[in-house]
């Protein structure tokens, strides 16, 4: 990208002023008022390449340090968040067309094994030095700002597990069950009978490590298996929940996963679908789903809301998180950070930029941008003997 095209770009900028630092040694500020911080362009991006898709170019750039900044990398995102209508351009028609045909295009379950393996088998090693205790890869449930992350874990795994109304001697299916506190703290609380799948081979030996030491071996299974496969298998269960994996299905995929859904789920039971969601539909963010989340797509609340009475669900509650997400991505980022050096010895200089532009963007994405997440509780058929009210959630 040539000076001239940033000239072109930042000069329209409305919200707040930059000071970049080219090449050259030249210096120039954009906006008025004082600068908020300082951009260092190390030397010219690719002009063909940012205008194609410069959210894939500027995120590459600063992970192989060719962009650097004096200031924190929060403000500079939240600053890029807020006048991203400006400087990023949309794809043209073409590119548009490639784009929503590559995601509309169905996965198969040896593609979604790789997807998942990819961001998920980093190593438990990894995920433990910044997760919580429970090594909880989702949105938390602050009651305050003062709570600790593995507070806040807690709290919304309590918080699902009380919206599915458990009682002992049930069936619980968790798709996508990560690390496996979930279903470990089902049976412990409320003495159901819990079945796990992941299709991460660490969170599946992890999972089976913790199930053994917990003693509940007689009540709680996990099992490397995708959601479709058991969905042919003929088994079904009074509860479903999925926490943080409908985005790892993709697009053309979500009516197949309601479909799994309506098989796995008794008539009469409930399931909660707990998952990231945007105000409309569209294109994953470029950068993420080529470093990040290979073959991830975010819906809309509208997309996935319109599916239910294709089999017969009933919306009993819909709950945004939005913020209680951004605050999980802080404690994240902050406990990372903590640990820098020891992932970039582990991992090199690259891995840590991308990690830490990865989770500070996300946290402004909820904060700036209107991405959110969403609790989506419903019942298969109707059910005629569920509480009137929402006190049990609260209690």
């Amino acid at each position: 990208m040539q000076k001239a095209l940033f000239d072109e770009v930042f000069s329209r900028l409305p919200e707040g002023a930059v000071t970049v630092k080219y090449w050259d040694g030249t210096n120039k500020q954009y906006g008025k008022g004082n600068s908020l911080f300082t951009i260092h362009m190390m030397r010219p991006l690719s002009g063909l390449k940012a205008a194609k898709d410069p959210v894939l170019e500027l995120g590459e750039a600063y992970m192989d340090g060719i962009i650097e900044v004096d200031g924190d990398l929060t403000e500079v995102i939240r600053w890029a968040f807020t006048n991203q209508n400006r400087f990023l351009t949309s794809p043209s028609g073409k590119l548009a067309r490639q784009v929503l045909a590559k995601i509309n295009k169905s996965t198969s379950l040896t593609k979604q094994k790789k997807d998942v393996q990819f961001h998920y088998d980093l190593g438990n090693d990894f995920y433990a030095l910044w997760l919580d205790d429970t090594m909880s890869y989702s949105c938390a449930y602050f009651h305050s700002p003062e709570d600790t992350l593995t507070q806040a874990q807690l709290q919304k795994i309590d918080h699902i597990l009380k919206k599915l109304q458990l009682k002992p001697g049930q069936t619980l299916l968790d798709i996508g069950s990560g690390w496996g506190w979930l279903i470990i703290r089902a049976a412990r609380q409320y003495q159901v009978k819990a079945l796990g799948i992941t299709l991460s081979q660490e969170q599946y030996q992890k999972t089976k490590e913790r199930i053994g030491e917990a003693g509940l071996e007689h009540l709680v299974e996990v099992e490397l298996l995708d959601y479709r496969q058991l969905a042919d298998s003929g088994r079904t269960f009074d509860k479903v929940a999925s926490v943080g994996m409908l985005e790892h299905v993709g697009k053309a995929n979500l009516r197949r996963f309601m479909a799994a859904v309506d098989n796995l789920l008794q008539p009469g039971g409930l399931a909660l679908v707990h998952t990231i969601t945007k105000m409309t539909e569209g294109p994953v963010n470029s950068w993420i789903e080529k470093h990040i989340f290979p073959g991830g797509y975010v819906p809309s609340l509208r997309e996935l809301v319109w599916l239910l009475p294709e089999h017969d669900f009933h919306p009993l509650d819909v709950e945004s998180l939005r913020m209680h997400y951004a605050m999980t991505l802080d404690r994240w980022a902050e406990n990372f950070e903590r640990h820098v050096d020891q992932v970039r010895r582990e991992r090199g200089e690259r891995f840590v930029r991308m990690w830490r532009l990865y989770l500070r963007s996300c946290a402004e994405s909820f904060r700036t941008i209107g991405i959110d997440v969403h609790q989506i509780l419903f019942s298969k058929r109707l059910n005629n003997n569920l509480p009137l009210t929402r006190e049990h959630f609260y209690h």
